[in-house]
């Protein structure tokens, strides 16, 4: 039964329509910026990485990496990640949003890089990148590390802890119905993680759509690339932590937020009491993108939260990788202010409406296109970084 997850006809078929994915027209008509393009090869497929023209000049675009990279000193790699991947799904259904949301911190901070793994920076005595704030919430680390202790069981320094995040990461977004797109592997682990980076540039719950693009953009990522990979919140579940300023104290308000309809802030109350101890100096600096859970750390609070289906409360169809987040934007039901914000500006409430207007094929492909993308962002190759024995410790020199 689980093997029909991974038919491997299904995936040459979805491999062989790629290139025309990666080719996409913009929904109603999106302006995209000027770009330069490169190739990858992916078996006898050549792709074609888009890539707008504000990318940071020190930002490697993945070019060198590969596709089967291992398969001449661990051709089993892949195989030991997808199996590892979908035994441990099938016992915790919530693997799906944790190892999406922890390839996202990690990508997005200083590329995909496996920083965000480190137990330490590498540096000194400073705190690491899973330290931070926005990190503290993050689920998933243990079942990397049990995924990386089997690769290096059948080939012992040889796959990066990167790579097997985005192979991880990937395979886990197939398992709850999203899209198959390719992973390129070659990527080699950081030597550091980056504590302040990590607390200053995560995107936040409480962010506008002036910040949220922004940050985005650095990174070089479109409006609608930006909306697209916001609909990962499509799966998972919303922490209360992330959520109860906004229903109760509203930048700093003591009312809850005066854009959400009554009915549903009644239904988002039922689902998170008011808890009066929360801290606003710790949950202002919380992460938006792909949250499941509640925080760890910081302090405690109701572990109920929402999804974006029982926010819809009337879904499309009964997938659960779908449009829903959109179609919940449009009745101004979403559960963060940051992605209620995307309605805030035109360009971005005409891309909501668009990927809600049809059957969720736009978006998937948009979604698959964007996490090529995002996979492929900074990442280390060659002679630079490391290959880590144990994904938390770096290697000494």
């Amino acid at each position: 039964m689980r093997s029909c997850f991974f038919n491997p006809w299904v995936v040459v078929s979805l491999v062989l329509v790629l290139p025309v994915l990666l080719s996409l027209r913009n929904p109603r008509g999106e302006p995209e910026n000027t770009i330069t393009q490169t190739t990858t090869s992916f078996g006898n497929v050549k792709l074609a990485n888009t890539f707008p023209f504000q990318f940071n000049q020190r930002i490697r675009d993945g070019s060198n990496l590969e596709y089967d990279f291992y398969r001449d000193t661990c051709p089993q790699a892949e195989d030991i990640v997808r199996s590892a991947v979908t035994d441990i799904y099938f016992d915790h259904r919530d693997l799906s949003p944790s190892l999406l949301r922890l390839f996202f911190h990690d990508c997005f901070i200083q590329g995909c890089d496996a920083s965000l793994l480190l137990e330490d920076n590498g540096g000194g005595n400073s705190s690491s990148e899973k330290q931070a704030i926005p990190n503290q919430t993050l689920k998933g680390f243990d079942k990397i590390d049990m995924i990386k202790e089997e690769v290096e069981q059948a080939c012992p320094g040889v796959v990066s802890c990167a790579d097997i995040l985005a192979l991880a990461a990937r395979d886990s977004v197939l398992l709850a119905g999203g899209p198959f797109y390719p992973v390129l592997t070659g990527r080699r682990d950081s030597h550091q993680s980056f504590f302040e980076d990590a607390t200053d540039q995560i995107p936040k719950p409480d962010d506008n759509i002036t910040r949220t693009l922004h940050l985005f953009n650095l990174r070089g990522f479109s409006a609608r690339e930006t909306v697209s990979l916001l609909g990962g919140h499509n799966i998972g579940r919303i922490g209360c932590d992330f959520i109860q300023q906004r229903l109760y104290d509203f930048q700093g308000t003591g009312q809850p937020d005066p854009s959400i309809p009554l009915d549903f802030l009644s239904q988002m109350r039922q689902n998170c009491p008011d808890n009066k101890n929360i801290s606003s100096s710790s949950t202002d600096k919380l992460s938006t993108t792909f949250t499941i859970s509640k925080p760890t750390n910081v302090h405690h609070s109701n572990k109920k939260g929402m999804s974006y289906m029982e926010a819809l409360s009337a879904v499309s169809s009964g997938a659960s990788f779908d449009t829903h987040y959109y179609q919940s934007l449009l009745r101004g039901r979403g559960l963060l202010f940051a992605d209620q914000q995307l309605m805030a500006e035109e360009r971005t409430a005409r891309l909501v409406s668009a990927y809600a207007s049809d059957d969720g094929s736009t978006f998937r492909m948009d979604f698959a296109r964007v996490m090529l993308k995002l996979s492929n962002l900074d990442v280390l190759t060659g002679n630079q970084g490391q290959v880590r024995l144990n994904c938390t410790q770096h290697i000494s020199s």
